[in-house]
């Protein structure tokens, strides 16, 4: 066992012991989207990829979490550098902020074969909050006096990632910056506490027609308890995948996805609620589309990541 896999395992058994929490927006389908949490992603498909998903949670509750995320990425010719924008909109209760963020990447060739990318966002948030929507625990506060209107707060992150034809093992923090963020369980305004990130997936061919890729995400989030996902995804004659997935403490999750064409890409996935929560809501929807603007030298083996 090399380095590398003893890394991978090594993180994977230090998120287990934890539970979840959520702050950030989350997707079930984060091992393709992975842009929205590691900008060193960026540009390491080696062509141009958008990517589109919505995700409409816990339905059936008032106020739960509704979001959508566009994102855009690109290496640059053969330099090793790689552009992208992620545009976010996540509404939760009476708070609705949108996230723009514009990433870029540097990727280097290592002796194992493999590639080390490092990365940078810079961006900004644009937050509301209409405090006459919904009822709350601090009526007397003052904080509830006024609504927050286009509230513009700046946003810096980093990443790295490095990954072979496959595997791969990620770590990141999208901002850095302390900012105020809604927190839906006091239902007030808190510092918006450091998020890190940590991903890592392996991708087994089994035959020429079966691919399997166990994958992890975990969320560490400072003064909170550390969310884990995990997943298991099997692409079927290049074209149809289909998985399972666990959030520790919260949901279990199918997926779904299918290769349109060369360049198309549809996926969706349902969420069972596991958590308390699961009497109140019928689950979670999430879709994602993704476009692959394919060079002319078309890959004959996707990645699967």
């Amino acid at each position: 066992m090399n380095i590398y896999s003893k890394i991978v395992i090594v993180l994977f058994l230090l998120s287990s012991v934890f539970t979840y929490s959520q702050q950030d927006p989350q997707y079930t389908q984060y091992m393709y989207n992975t842009m929205s949490v590691n900008p060193a992603y960026a540009g390491s498909k080696g062509f141009f990829t958008a990517t589109a998903l919505a995700r409409v949670q816990w339905v059936g509750i008032d106020g739960a979490p509704d979001g959508q995320n566009i994102s855009f990425h690109t290496p640059i010719g053969y330099s090793g550098v790689g552009l992208g924008l992620n545009i976010i909109n996540d509404k939760i209760g009476p708070s609705n902020e949108t996230y723009m963020d514009a990433s870029g990447s540097y990727t280097i060739r290592t002796r194992d074969k493999g590639n080390l990318a490092f990365g940078i966002r810079v961006g900004a948030r644009l937050m509301n909050v209409d405090w006459t929507k919904g009822t709350y625990n601090n009526q007397n506060d003052n904080i509830f006096d006024s609504n927050i209107s286009n509230k513009l707060l700046p946003s810096f992150g980093l990443g790295a990632y490095y990954y072979t034809d496959n595997w791969y093992l990620g770590v990141s923090a999208p901002n850095v910056l302390n900012s105020e963020a809604y927190d839906d369980v006091s239902n007030t305004l808190i510092s918006s506490a450091l998020h890190y990130f940590v991903i890592a997936g392996y991708v087994f061919d089994i035959n020429n027609n079966l691919k399997f890729k166990p994958a992890i995400i975990s969320k560490i989030v400072k003064g909170s308890p550390l969310s884990l996902d995990i997943s298991a995804n099997f692409l079927v004659n290049k074209k149809l995948d289909l998985g399972l997935a666990y959030r520790w403490g919260d949901s279990v999750s199918a997926l779904f996805g299918f290769q349109v064409n060369e360049m198309l890409r549809v996926g969706y996935a349902y969420d069972f609620t596991t958590s308390n929560y699961k009497s109140y809501n019928s689950g979670t929807h999430e879709i994602i589309l993704t476009l692959d603007i394919l060079k002319k030298q078309t890959i004959k083996s996707p990645r699967f990541f």
